[in-house]
């Protein structure tokens, strides 16, 4: 049904973003992703490493939000850079190819 009403473009089928809307929203992602990142700064010590891999730009987005908002508790690791899959690593996984890994350094 989905098909018949989307337009397929490039190469992710139409219901892929649907069924990805359907189980963040079932499984309240977003909110569990929340949750955990407000707990986060009193079970980290100071020099203690928090390694996020996000599969889509929302997921992305809290992490970042959650950095912007702390950091005058944390330093990006990784000099403010995402760390992005390399092509061997999607060739062996299609699933990586979205992937975002950010990392952050507890400095207080």
């Amino acid at each position: 049904i989905i098909k018949e009403i989307l337009p397929k473009t490039g190469y992710i089928h139409p219901a892929t973003k649907i069924f990805q809307a359907l189980r963040i929203e079932v499984n309240k992602e977003f909110e569990e992703i929340e949750s955990f990142l407000a707990i986060v700064p009193e079970y980290l010590v100071v020099g203690g490493r928090l390694a996020c891999i996000s599969f889509h730009s929302l997921e992305d987005g809290l992490v970042k939000k959650f950095y912007m908002a702390n950091k005058q508790s944390f330093s990006c690791f990784n000099n403010n850079k995402i760390i992005l899959p390399t092509d061997d690593e999607v060739r062996e996984n299609k699933a990586a190819r979205s992937a975002k890994l950010r990392i952050l350094e507890k400095i207080s």
